[in-house]
C-alpha cells in the first residue's frame, strides 16, 4: 500500500498568526491573498521572490 504525502494548506489569518512566520508578519499581510490558502512551501517561495525583488 502506498502513503502518500499531502500538504497541509493554510488561510492567510492562519499563517498571519503562526509564530514560524511572526518576523514577516507585515510581509505576509501584503504579500498574500485573502480567502486563498497556501502552503509552507508556497509561503516561503512568495517570501523569497518579493526579497530578491528589484527596487524601484
Amino acid at each position: 500500500m502506498k502513503k502518500t504525502l499531502t500538504e497541509v494548506s493554510y488561510s492567510k489569518e492562519q499563517l498571519l498568526e503562526s509564530k514560524k512566520y511572526a518576523a514577516r508578519r507585515d510581509l505576509l499581510g501584503v504579500l498574500l491573498e485573502n480567502r486563498k490558502s497556501y502552503t509552507e512551501a508556497q509561503v516561503t517561495r512568495k517570501i523569497n521572490e518579493f526579497m530578491k525583488g528589484k527596487v524601484k
